[in-house]
């Protein structure tokens, strides 16, 4: 029996439903909200969870009971080591560095004079971002010293909220005139404005660290590789107009003669080292046209995914063109941990 933590909306459970039906797998349906969820897993040997980085309630204790479940032998997707650093740009600092992965070069400082320090010295411009955020939300170009300057007293001053809803007002009616976003969707960012959402009016001011990157001139895309279990897929993301910023942007290409097979490589080296379940990283190139990897998730927009992609590429690099069907690989891979723990725990 497997778990599925379940919700309506644009997320990983509801083809997961449709998998274990199609397959026979048994399942039940929980909400990881309750508070008897443990109780309501003592038969289940995994649980399934797209936590949800906008979501409040699963900022504040996703990780802590996908430990507190994995104390108990349950499988979970994703598992500690997938998760803990979800939505944390300062977290895979260290993580990507302490495997001497081929990150952009990232600088944190949680003191003013420190940062001040640093800023005399450096050149500019350089990436300003909050830990938290994606699609290119919370993440401007610090161009000279007094701007740098600047974000660094409002971080250890009042902090930064953790979403802007005028700068998401602003990309929606970007997408908009682009024909990609609807009129009703630019309302909803008019009422959003006003009225916030429950995970902004939940949240608390982004503040005591300051985060840069340095800038990489140049890149007009950045690649997107995922990769799930063993098996990685791809896709150009296009910069906006007269914008550094790809994530988010709404302009993809899924061709696959356009993907950087270097880049895949990566992608799968460093998920393996890291032991990671599922991974998106983004990969830009330096000055000696070198990729190099910007940030990661464990979870991406199941959307732009599905039906989109060629094919995938194994852990050999061997090319499979066929559909990238990744809830059911998520699945499968759960399936396949369960089943290597049975075999371990009848073997004692």
């Amino acid at each position: 029996m497997i778990a599925i933590h379940y919700e309506t909306g644009n997320n990983y459970c509801i083809r997961w439903k449709e998998y274990c039906i199609e397959k026979s797998i048994p399942y039940k349906l929980v909400s990881c909200y309750d508070n008897d969820i443990l109780e309501q897993l003592e038969d289940c040997k995994g649980l399934l969870w797209h936590v949800n980085h906008f979501n409040y309630k699963d900022q504040i204790f996703a990780k802590y009971l996908i430990k507190a479940l994995e104390n108990r032998n349950i499988s979970v997707f994703p598992n500690d080591r997938t998760s803990w650093h979800y939505d944390d740009k300062v977290a895979q600092k260290y993580l990507l560095e302490s495997i001497n992965a081929p990150i952009v070069d990232t600088f944190v400082f949680y003191d003013k004079k420190s940062a001040y320090a640093w800023i005399e010295e450096t050149t500019f411009p350089k990436v300003f971002k909050l830990r938290k955020g994606s699609g290119s939300k919370n993440v401007q170009l610090a161009k000279s010293k007094e701007h740098a300057k600047k974000l660094t007293r409002k971080a250890f001053g009042k902090g930064f909220p953790s979403l802007d809803m005028s700068t998401i007002l602003k990309e929606r009616y970007r997408k908009y005139k682009l024909g990609k976003e609807s009129f009703l969707g630019v309302l909803k960012g008019v009422v959003r404005l006003i009225i916030g959402t429950p995970f902004k009016n939940m949240s608390t001011n982004e503040k005591g660290y300051i985060y840069f990157q340095e800038f990489m001139p140049g890149n007009t895309f950045d690649l997107r590789v995922i990769v799930v279990g063993q098996r990685a897929f791809a896709h150009k993301r296009m910069v906006r107009k007269d914008d550094f910023r790809a994530s988010g942007s709404g302009n993809a290409n899924f061709d696959k003669n356009e993907v950087d097979v270097n880049c895949i490589k990566i992608a799968l080296d460093v998920s393996d080292k890291l032991g990671l379940q599922s991974s998106a990283y983004d990969f830009i190139y330096d000055s000696k046209g070198k990729p190099r990897i910007v940030e990661l998730s464990f979870a991406f927009n199941p959307g732009p995914n599905r039906n989109h992609h060629p094919g995938y590429w194994d852990a050999d690099l061997n090319w499979h063109e066929e559909n990238v069907l990744f809830e059911e690989w998520m699945i499968d891979d759960i399936l396949g941990k369960i089943e290597k723990n049975e075999i371990l725990k009848e073997s004692k």
